[in-house]
């Protein structure tokens, strides 16, 4: 008889129906597969805002939430975007609750992310518009613009041409291109104990 894996619980935040939907397939994923040692559960609503998130949760132990949010640009707008997200990370931490906040930042777009399961993605884009061309690449699509890629049917299409190996990839190509802007002389910022490039 097969044992009953264990089930592990994930906690993030996501800014969008994309991250979303991308969890829930990593989960069916791993859940699936034979070879996984545990079984996994992903809490991701969609809260853009990381503190009222934290409010919203009612937790019996410490855990770590991992919010997905954007840098979408040096446009003031954006900057300011993306330092309210850390500040409200770190406002989290202070509820008394348990919860110890993780950055899961995308520079510009989580479709970076998306991308790099499949292909390097070494190019330094001026506009998140511009990852149409390496999405259309990675994956064998013609569409037009983001939006389209980014329409339900269409995204969840990208998905299903992924595999846990991928996932694998992704992490390792996440982690060359870290690799690279230490060694080009980025500066790794830190904001409130948050570290971005």
């Amino acid at each position: 008889m097969a044992r009953r894996k264990p089930t592990n619980k994930y906690y993030f935040s996501v800014e969008g129906e994309t991250e979303q939907w991308y969890l829930k397939w990593l989960q069916d994923l791993i859940n699936n597969t034979e070879e996984s040692v545990c079984k996994v559960s992903i809490d991701c609503p969609v809260k853009k805002n990381p503190l009222k998130h934290a409010k919203s949760l009612t937790v019996t132990r410490k855990i770590e939430v991992y919010h997905f949010f954007d840098y979408e640009s040096n446009e003031p707008i954006h900057v300011q975007g993306f330092q309210d997200a850390m500040d409200n990370m770190k406002k989290a931490e202070q509820l008394g609750k348990q919860i110890k906040y993780k950055s899961g930042y995308s520079n510009f777009t989580f479709d970076l992310w998306i991308i790099l399961h499949m292909i390097d993605c070494n190019a330094s884009y001026a506009h998140r518009k511009q990852y149409i061309t390496p999405i259309n690449k990675a994956f064998g699509e013609k569409f037009e613009n983001m939006d389209e890629y980014k329409h339900e049917d269409n995204f969840k299409r990208c998905l299903t041409k992924m595999n846990l190996s991928n996932v694998i990839d992704a992490i390792k190509r996440a982690r060359n291109i870290m690799q690279r802007n230490q060694e080009n002389g980025y500066t790794l910022h830190q904001y409130k104990g948050y570290g971005y490039y």
